[in-house]
């Protein structure tokens, strides 16, 4: 008999002992899972943070006659549909409505895909000053908005954009945020070596940003993009000094709905709620989506 032939006794387990996970395994599973004082906390936090647009609509609800009351209500009317049909009118949110989608959606689309190309600029391109334009770049963010708003309307004046929407995007196109935002995720997101590697492939820069930097930069991307259409619909000063009633977007609606003798409260709050319905119509649509973006580059990194 050759010694190949040769066959070892293989140890039994021993009685009593079950093959499974390791105690460190088990005890990193345990953790995962979330004990009841978490729930409370959770739920607090919750509640605390629905208050507000709940009392909203509780507002949207009565009259204004019994909002003036006390204690105020704290449960829902039966007036919520006839006060919203009133501020839908008085207000004109009809084509608020749509201007605010386009204004909103234009923002986005172009904040996100400039921001996303600068940001790959200055995390993974070198050229020359570069560290000087980054620092320019952030240092636009100290600068408050008030103090460009007569020079911004000279300049959209002289081009004749007057109460048009272009004159709401235009100044908004790409912010300072967006692309440090962008660089900073881009730094540890995306290897060099993926872009050398695609570069020695015989990719276009055009092909490499398209195929590399996008598709590691969606998670970023997707929450960019739902906080600039969040201030982008709820942007207020510069549209009500652009714009006017004829031509507005849903703030600037909303505004007409107090310049009464006696401002009609439960009028206003139904207008409040109606301008917030399409973000949070959009956060249950696309929410599940960006969440799962997020934790898809937090495994991934």
């Amino acid at each position: 008999m050759t010694t190949s032939e040769l066959t070892l006794p293989q140890a039994e387990p021993q009685a009593g002992k079950k093959r499974g996970p390791s105690r460190r395994v088990m005890g990193a599973g345990k953790q995962l899972h979330a004990g009841p004082v978490t729930y409370l906390v959770l739920a607090v936090f919750a509640l605390v943070s629905l208050a507000p647009l709940v009392w909203t609509a509780i507002a949207a609800s009565r009259t204004d006659h019994r909002l003036a009351e006390t204690p105020p209500p704290l449960w829902f009317g039966g007036n919520l549909f006839k006060n919203m049909q009133t501020a839908w009118d008085e207000a004109g949110l009809g084509t608020a409505m749509l201007n605010s989608v386009i204004v909103a959606g234009a923002i986005t689309i172009s904040t996100v895909l400039f921001s996303t190309l600068a940001g790959f600029a200055f995390a993974k391109l070198r050229f020359r000053f570069s560290g000087f334009l980054l620092l320019l770049t952030i240092g636009t963010m100290m600068i408050p908005p008030q103090l460009a708003v007569v020079p911004l309307y000279l300049w959209m004046a002289d081009l004749g954009w007057s109460n048009q929407l272009q004159t709401v995007i235009l100044p908004t196109l790409v912010t300072a945020f967006g692309t440090f935002f962008m660089r900073q995720y881009l730094v540890q997101a995306l290897p060099s070596e993926l872009i050398e590697a695609a570069r020695v492939d015989g990719a276009s820069s055009i092909r490499v940003v398209w195929h590399v930097v996008f598709p590691a930069a969606r998670p970023a991307m997707a929450v960019l993009g739902l906080l600039t259409f969040v201030f982008a619909w709820n942007d207020f000063l510069w549209p009500i000094i652009a714009l006017n009633q004829q031509n507005p977007t849903v703030q600037v609606a909303l505004n007409s709905l107090g310049t009464g003798y006696v401002p009609d409260q439960a009028v206003i709050m139904a207008g409040a709620f109606l301008g917030t319905l399409p973000l949070l119509i959009a956060f249950i649509l696309f929410g599940k989506q960006i969440v799962g973006g997020i934790m898809q580059g937090a495994i991934k990194g």
